[in-house]
């Protein structure tokens, strides 16, 4: 799924800043369990806020992304 989360990435600059969490990382064990992280992988749609507006679990299309950041963005 990365080179198409990158790919969305590049292609949204500007719009929607992509952020990852590296779930082995002990550091970050904190605020997986903030986000209520279980599985991988695990996408969040956060506003400006910070308010989690979606979670997303397991394979999700190019096309349900595009879809999301189109509700989101108007």
């Amino acid at each position: 799924m990365a080179p198409m989360v990158h790919g969305l990435e590049a292609e949204y600059f500007g719009r929607v800043k992509f952020s990852y969490l590296d779930a082995d990382d002990p550091n970050t064990v904190n605020f997986q369990r903030e986000l209520g992280f279980v599985y991988q992988p695990e996408f969040y749609l956060v506003d400006a806020n910070g308010v989690v507006l979606k979670k997303l679990v397991g394979f999700i299309s190019e096309d349900n992304f595009r879809s999301l950041f189109a509700e989101y963005l108007n």
